[in-house]
């Protein structure tokens, strides 16, 4: 298809006169669009069309009909039908009375362009631009950030279920585009056992008969996987997303002990990141999160705040696999602010994101102070007259000083247990045995002298410390309240757009629909400025609200900014 271009972007007199008679306070759609003016124009995407073909929609027109969808919580069937039908729908798209709109099915299709493209940002920048230009959008100042775990669109699966329904996929997906040859390679048995869906058949509750029942679909797999390949297999079919989905699944839950299909123990598995939860969502992976488990994604939601005469505005949005940490997203964030010319003198997190290193980065980088709870020094010697901070380092000779005046000079680049590089300084046992405060220095009965490990750089190292004692101030504890705040746009987003739980297949799309999400908060918290509507505090339980003013309740914020 070709673009459509779709004209001036004013509004017809006709429709404006119908739609103030209809609305004489207004509506959402009608408010944005006086306030904010036209959000995109078909310049944006012309990329995503072709030069020739069948003339599609206004572009910017869906991408604004996208946007009011998830604002309003409309499937595709009703937003097409709102364009059709609502007046002012029609006013905020600039259409005439008797625009016939278009076949739901366009704005499908317009998320694949999208998708393919990354265009999902084109769309947020739209809405934070006229922001920007209206004077809603400030960015210098404060912003905040925090994820949330997202479902795959897909069912969960358990083990047998997943390679059952993974093996029953490739079967369909080659009785589609090879059903000759697939009559001649199938077995008898396999009709009986894959021909409907892994919901519909029932397992049986025996470890024992369990294990023969996987023994027996990895056979089948391996089997098909062995006909696909094959000098007479027609060609293509290894290319299939299906096929390889089932070679993959194949390679982490089986394997060939003298020439028989063996299950894998769990520990002989490949790790979360590579592995595979369901044929359908091939990006989707396994989360852990505290006690939250899931198959999907992660998105993270960064705003601004801080200032009470503009909304707080959604900023910027990422989303990943389901395994990535939060603090590998920070670079990514920073970098997707700068674009957007929103980075912010200071950003608050929460624990997952900082680490000295990190801080450090953003500082570096990007100018950006980076706030957040850093993880304390949990082993037995971290605090105490003989903990880490009582030792005096001298980084030009490389040597350390106890507090009892023992000098190390013994100083070893290393990798600690989680594979960063740190510096390792071990003291002679000849000064720390005759140490009348050796059981409260050493906590090893074996170790005759005392070790403590460095960050290799010192400015990493200085960094850390300060911070650690600055956020022991309570000044420091007043200013991270700010950050809460976040979690409520977080549940605002899963209770408004469906966050927690994928509309689509694959990380593009879902992307996509993270993208959309933020666009529909802002237009909506926009509208919530425009109409004085006053933001809500952080709800407190009738018992909390009885907590004596010396506890502290974790998360029992009176109030969000």
């Amino acid at each position: 298809m070709s673009m459509r271009p779709k004209g001036s972007g004013e509004i017809p007199v006709e429709t404006v006169r119908v739609a103030r008679a209809a609305f004489p306070k207004g509506s959402p759609a009608i408010r944005v669009r006086d306030e904010l003016g036209v959000l995109f124009r078909d310049e944006d995407f012309a990329d995503l069309f072709a030069v020739r073909g069948r003339p599609a929609w206004s572009p910017a027109g869906l991408a604004l009909v996208s946007v009011l969808q998830f604002v309003e919580g409309l499937t595709d069937r009703q937003a097409a039908e709102a364009v059709r039908a609502r007046i002012d729908f029609k006013y905020a798209l600039g259409l005439q009375l008797d625009d016939p709109g278009f076949d739901f099915s366009v704005l499908s299709e317009f998320r694949d362009r999208l998708a393919a493209s990354d265009g999902g940002r084109r769309v947020l920048d739209g809405v934070l631009a006229a922001a920007r230009v209206k004077g809603l959008l400030k960015s210098a100042g404060r912003a905040r950030t925090d994820s949330s775990h997202v479902l795959s669109s897909a069912r969960d699966l358990r083990r047998l279920e997943l390679v059952a329904e993974t093996l029953r996929a490739a079967l369909n997906v080659l009785a589609q585009g090879a059903g000759d040859w697939l009559t001649q390679v199938a077995e008898p048995d396999w009709f009986r056992h894959y021909a409907t869906r892994v919901e519909d058949s029932r397992f049986p509750r025996a470890s024992a008969k369990r294990d023969e029942v996987g023994a027996r679909i990895g056979r089948d797999g391996m089997r098909l996987l062995q006909a696909v390949r094959a000098t007479g297999a027609p060609p293509g079919l290894q290319s299939l997303q299906e096929v390889e989905a089932l070679r993959r699944v194949w390679v982490q839950e089986f394997h060939l002990v003298d020439g028989e299909v063996r299950c894998r123990d769990p520990k002989d598995r490949p790790p979360g990141a590579m592995r595979l939860v369901t044929p359908y969502d091939p990006d989707a992976r396994v989360g852990v999160k505290r006690d939250t488990k899931w198959d999907g994604y992660k998105v993270h939601f960064t705003e601004t705040c801080g200032e009470n005469d503009v909304p707080n505005l959604v900023t910027n949005v990422a989303t990943a696999v389901a395994t990535v940490a939060d603090n590998m997203m920070n670079d990514e964030i920073h970098m997707s602010l700068a674009a957007r010319d929103c980075l912010p003198a200071e950003h608050w997190v929460d624990a997952g994101y900082p680490t000295a290193a990190r801080i450090l980065a953003a500082r570096d980088n990007h100018g950006v102070e980076l706030h957040g709870p850093l993880i304390g020094n949990t082993s037995a010697q971290a605090k105490g007259p003989f903990g880490l901070d009582a030792f005096t380092i001298d980084w030009e000779r490389e040597q350390a000083t106890c507090p009892n005046g023992a000098t190390a000079t013994q100083w070893y680049p290393r990798t600690d247990s989680k594979g960063l590089p740190v510096i390792r300084v071990r003291f002679p046992g000849s000064r720390c045995g005759p140490c009348p405060d050796r059981r409260s220095c050493i906590n090893s009965a074996t170790s005759r002298g005392r070790e403590i490990m460095l960050r290799q750089q010192q400015g990493e190292h200085d960094a850390i410390r300060s911070i650690r004692a600055e956020q022991l101030t309570d000044a420091w504890k007043e200013r991270y309240k700010i950050r809460a705040g976040v979690e409520g746009t977080i549940s605002q987003a899963a209770g408004r757009c469906g966050l927690r739980r994928s509309r689509y297949r694959g990380l593009a799309k879902t992307s996509l629909q993270h993208q959309f999400t933020a666009a529909a908060l802002n237009l909506a918290r926009i509208d919530a400025h425009l109409t004085g509507t006053p933001r809500a505090r952080t709800r407190t339980s009738h018992f909390a609200r009885l907590c004596p003013a010396e506890l502290t309740l974790d998360g029992a914020q009176q109030g969000t900014e």
